[in-house]
């Protein structure tokens, strides 16, 4: 029997994993309790190996030597494997680092004929581990909403290609796991490469770079992932894919404040976050969820978008205010964050987006794609001024 028309099964998966040892090289990480749920679409697996967090880097290897056994059983096409450290229920958290001793009088440095101490303008060491950025990657913005139907996805590739547009290259990563929809705004079909055995080459489209879980499952697989699943293909998607050289990486992250938002807030550098909001109260209440999870794990707000924002009626041009209007514009004054834009609801948006011939690159000169634009510049001029800001400090000078 041909090996693309082999049957790959779980149990074929765990079995050839019992041959990949533990940490320790006592036992195997199937027996160990440490393979998740296998998830097997297309003949291509899916898993992770949990980890004790401090030591992911360390044990990369393990990672690898699973992977490969698995990419060996016949039938197989590829696998998917990454490291996750999900701390057990009931586990005690790790303890945190022993804070300094308090700082001794300043001394005079010997021959200086100054006062040792802190630099007056010094910065404070960051609050918690450098996350790791991605080779080639400028910069990463997500745009999210705090629910679903506000056209998040719709504004994500628009603005992609608004920031293409206006001159830079661009890349867009669909973090939405359950729902991955680049492939069909951005009319994109078939399977990505593998280069080398290990990293993916994205799909390309309209001059954008992409990746999306939708090039991997088939449409109409359900998605039955938990976190560490989700984590996990998350961060491959990132980081084994050859972005090349981008000024920014787009992610449409998924609706909601959930483990994929939180595995992009508090492990990738992002630059900024954009909120998609529509006018009315009830969206607005949910996008308030977003901006706050930003907030608290310390990602820039770069603005809100409102989305739908009216209606122009394409045979008389009357304007329609569906969902009322301006709640978006009030909104981002109330909290003092940037509004970026309206975006009106019209029916080119909704043909184009279903053709997957967004507006942005169908009618680049269009009264629409102006909107997106200035978004877009509105984004990067952010972006820019923050990085220009970064450049510019001084490192602190600790005297001893």
């Amino acid at each position: 029997m041909a090996a693309d028309h082999v049957e790959v099964s779980k149990d074929k998966v765990l079995d050839a994993l019992r041959a990949v040892r533990g940490p320790e090289l006592e036992g195997n990480i199937v027996d160990l309790g440490l393979v998740s749920d296998v998830f097997i679409s297309d003949a291509k697996v899916y898993f992770s190996i949990t980890v004790p967090a401090e030591r992911a880097r360390e044990l990369d290897p393990l990672r690898a030597a699973a992977e490969r056994v698995v990419k060996d059983i016949p039938g197989v096409k590829g696998a998917m494997v990454a490291l996750t450290a999900d701390r057990k229920a009931g586990a005690p958290a790790p303890r945190a680092p022993a804070q300094p001793a308090p700082a001794k009088p300043a001394q005079a440095s010997a021959g200086s004929g100054r006062t040792a101490g802190p630099a007056p303008h010094a910065h404070p060491a960051p609050r918690g581990p450098v996350k790791a950025g991605i080779p080639g990657v400028g910069a990463i913005i997500a745009v999210a909403s705090g629910k679903g139907g506000v056209g998040k996805s719709t504004t994500s590739a628009n603005l992609a290609l608004a920031l293409h547009a206006n001159g830079l290259r661009v890349g867009i990563l669909d973090a939405d796991i359950y729902g991955p929809s680049m492939p069909r705004l951005l009319k994109i079909s078939g399977r990505p490469e593998q280069i080398g055995g290990k990293m993916i080459r994205p799909m390309e489209n309209y001059g954008l770079k992409v990746m999306s879980m939708g090039f991997l499952v088939d449409e109409e697989v359900a998605m039955i992932w938990r976190g560490p699943m989700i984590q996990s293909a998350l961060l491959q998607m990132l980081r084994e894919v050859a972005w090349g050289e981008l000024d920014v990486l787009v992610v449409d992250m998924p609706p909601g404040t959930g483990d994929a938002q939180l595995t992009m807030a508090q492990q990738v550098p992002l630059a900024g976050a954009v909120i998609v909001s529509t006018p009315q109260d009830l969206a607005l209440i949910d996008a308030r969820k977003g901006l706050a999870m930003f907030r608290k794990v310390e990602v820039p707000v770069l603005g809100i978008v409102e989305n739908m924002s009216y209606f122009i009626a394409p045979d008389t041009g009357a304007r329609y205010d569906i969902f009322g209007h301006g709640g978006a514009r009030n909104e981002a004054e109330r909290i003092g964050v940037p509004f970026l834009g309206e975006v009106p609801l019209t029916i080119a948006i909704r043909e184009t987006s279903d053709a997957g011939t967004p507006l942005v690159a169908l009618e680049p000169d269009g009264p629409v794609a102006a909107v997106y634009r200035e978004i877009a510049t509105k984004v990067w001029e952010q972006v820019s001024a923050a990085k220009a800001d970064t450049s510019r400090e001084m490192p602190s000078i600790v005297f001893e």
